[in-house]
């Protein structure tokens, strides 16, 4: 009993201690992705652009402090000049920090870092990934959907990837058992794009009053009518 009293404890400490860090970090964006790609890949230098794109567009990056795409989510974010957060976490493999986090919080318990990756977001970027990424990708879908989470945009990058998932969602959940809704495959964007995935997000946050946001070269202002 005394060892769950003070389990406890740990968990409202990370929770106090995620609120307090963040609380003044301003808009952001959450990147996720693979820690096992390598530095140089094909969705490694993606990241990298698509993280540095979003930076430009005045959005700190937060990302699960790891290697891989998290590495490169944060790297795009520091060549951005903007904050750059891991929340990193406890495992017996795969999880050494960054070296391109200027914020770097430590957890032990899941359910504490995805509060954390949905508070302080205002969008998603998944990038290819694994079990960690599919479980981050459809969480933000099922908050949305029950309105638990306020909607926000949610941007799969890497057609090649994403694809093959999106059509069998299409397909099998919505199509052949009907266990969505059409307006559920709304939900989410796909590009190949970094700055459409920024444009993606500053559209959304322009149309419903978040302004101040800077915009890269390239990038237009959803204010000015366009779509």
């Amino acid at each position: 009993m005394r060892d769950e009293t003070w389990r406890v404890f740990r968990i409202m400490a990370e929770f106090v201690e995620g609120f307090d860090e963040l609380a003044h970090i301003g808009p952001a964006v959450s990147i996720f992705g693979s820690a096992r790609e390598t530095e140089g890949s094909r969705y490694y230098n993606l990241t990298v652009e698509t993280a540095r794109q979003i930076g430009k567009a005045g959005f700190a990056v937060i990302t699960g402090g790891g290697g891989g795409l998290m590495e490169a989510a944060n790297r795009g974010a520091r060549e951005a000049g903007v904050k750059s957060v891991g929340l990193n976490i406890e495992l017996p493999h795969e999880q050494v920090p960054n070296k391109y986090q200027n914020m770097s919080l430590q957890f032990r318990y899941f359910f504490c870092r995805k509060v954390m990756f949905l508070k302080y977001a205002h969008g998603f970027v998944v990038m290819p990934g694994g079990f960690g990424t599919m479980d981050e990708f459809f969480e933000s879908l099922v908050l949305i959907q029950t309105l638990k989470q306020a909607y926000f945009p949610v941007v799969c990058m890497g057609r090649d990837f994403w694809q093959s998932l999106i059509d069998w969602i299409e397909q099998v959940m919505l199509q052949k058992h009907q266990y969505i809704g059409p307006d559920d495959m709304k939900l989410f964007a796909l590009t190949d794009d970094p700055e459409e995935a920024a444009q993606i997000i500053v559209d959304f946050h322009n149309k419903n009053g978040r302004s101040g946001l800077r915009l890269p070269s390239g990038i237009r202002d959803a204010d000015n009518g366009l779509q």
